[in-house]
């Protein structure tokens, strides 16, 4: 087929001559096709780039290295959960174990693993996969500071066990005035009889009988906190201050062979049996407190008594009956 060919009428001439084209439009469609064509391929490249069914070697790459580190930080996490179960059971041995028997207070779970502020992960936040580096990362800081408190922890647990001889001879052991017989207990802890309003009520120690005069001992070391009559209705009593959390006192005596701040030793006498005070006959009243709280003193006669004197005495001291005081 022909190229087409265009004419136009020239009336001076009076005859039909061939346009032709100039060539600076030539060129200039040339110009504009190229133009056209160049942005024609681009807009095809980037709607290729943006499909899931065109993927370069460099993105195939990144997303296999993606999925590898999904797949390390799922490691990672089932590690940390072995390691937070092993630090829990060690938690555990501790409260329940290693500090009952040094007789150190249990450490709260709040003290151990805390609160974890979230707004320190505030630069991770705003990734494809942030919740699970957070996760991760707040996971980990709870390990750590629980470890470190863990770790606190048995540094004390350490430095009680180097002192244990010390705490075993300070623990109120033995009862306070002698009493082979067991036939010296009057009242034990509990609730009893008001020997003067003969109302029932709560009677925190345990009174032993014995005449006036008669040797009263530290049950366990110490160093004497007061030797008064401060105390309403104790008269002239004795308190001594044993450490790790034992305190012990001694009320109705005659008389005192002890001074506050004097270092005392388990079977020491301190003073003797009386009868001063809000007291209806001569006799000791002893109490034991621990942690601030008074607890029956028949649980630490195990230094001077054996298994059946202790169930006989046990048997006498849980009598209802009237106290003394």
């Amino acid at each position: 087929m022909s190229k087409k060919v265009k004419y136009y009428y020239d009336p001076e001439s009076l005859a039909y001559r061939i346009i032709s084209p100039k060539k600076r439009k030539k060129f200039g469609y040339a110009l504009l096709f190229l133009i056209a064509s160049a942005l024609f391929g681009f807009l095809c490249f980037v709607i290729l780039m943006n499909t899931p069914y065109f993927e370069t070697p460099k993105d195939k790459i990144q997303a296999r290295e993606i999925e590898n580190m999904k797949l390390s930080y799922a490691i990672l996490n089932k590690k940390i959960e072995d390691i937070d179960q092993v630090a829990s059971d060690l938690e555990d041995r501790d409260n329940n174990l290693y500090r009952v028997y040094f007789n150190s207070a249990p450490i709260s779970k709040e003290t151990r693993r805390g609160i974890i502020d979230r707004k320190r992960y505030k630069e991770l936040e705003g990734f494809n996969n942030s919740d699970l580096v957070i996760n991760t990362s707040e996971k980990v800081d709870g390990i750590s500071k629980a470890l470190a408190v863990q770790s606190k922890s048995l540094d004390e647990i350490l430095k009680l066990a180097k002192q244990k001889n010390k705490l075993l001879s300070s623990i109120p052991a033995i009862q306070p005035v002698k009493n082979e017989d067991l036939k010296h207990m009057a009242s034990g802890f509990g609730y009893r009889s008001d020997p003067f309003t003969k109302a029932r009520k709560m009677h925190e120690g345990m009174d032993f009988t014995a005449k006036t005069g008669t040797p009263i001992y530290a049950t366990g070391d110490g160093v004497v906190k007061n030797a008064d009559n401060s105390l309403s209705g104790f008269g002239n009593h004795i308190e001594i201050n044993h450490g790790y959390g034992y305190l012990t006192l001694y009320g109705h005596l005659s008389k005192y062979k002890v001074h506050a701040g004097q270092r005392v030793k388990r079977g020491d006498v301190i003073g003797y049996v009386g009868s001063t005070g809000r007291s209806e006959a001569p006799h000791l009243h002893y109490e034991v407190h621990k942690d601030g709280k008074v607890v029956n003193p028949i649980n630490f006669y195990y230094g001077n008594i054996s298994a059946a004197e202790y169930v006989a005495i046990s048997k006498i001291a849980n009598q209802e009956n009237q106290s003394l005081d």
